[in-house]
């Protein structure tokens, strides 16, 4: 099943229960996927790897919202972006522990040999494409720095 045809069925099931952070969340993930979509000129569905960048790039944003709300003491606005983080989540692959991204990138390491913050960039991308949505970018690339210092 389609992230479109999943998203238009938790809509529905949020509309009946009146669930209001619930639909917001996931208009803004239908409103996204049409953006990604008609981005490229053409109607045709984006790719499963497409749709996850989208969905971590929503909840990095949220999850950036909440910490600027919480720090200015309005946790009366940070509390439904967290709300929304969650709901959101709910489409994402399940993410790996940071113990479990360090072993793939020491792999990663030791196969290409690379040594140094130079061959960051490199390793940088080998890690992304192999870990796919399944770690954020900035667990990867923290990880990353602290195996080749």
């Amino acid at each position: 099943m389609s992230l479109s045809t999943q998203i238009m069925d938790e809509m529905k099931t949020a509309m009946k229960a009146k669930n209001t952070i619930a639909l917001e969340a996931l208009r803004a993930i239908k409103s996204e996927i049409l953006l990604a979509q008609t981005a490229s000129g053409s109607k045709e569905e984006i790719t499963e790897a497409d749709e996850i960048k989208l969905l971590q790039k929503l909840v990095k944003t949220r999850k950036e919202s909440a910490k600027i709300f919480t720090e200015q003491s309005r946790l009366d606005l940070a509390e439904p972006e967290l709300a929304q983080i969650a709901v959101i989540e709910k489409f994402l692959p399940a993410q790996l522990s940071d113990a479990d991204v360090e072993l793939v990138i020491a792999k990663i390491i030791a196969e290409t040999g690379a040594s140094g913050i130079a061959s960051m960039g490199k390793v940088m991308g080998l890690a992304a494409a192999q870990l796919g949505g399944t770690a954020e970018g900035k667990t990867i690339s923290t990880i990353v720095k602290k195996l080749l210092t």
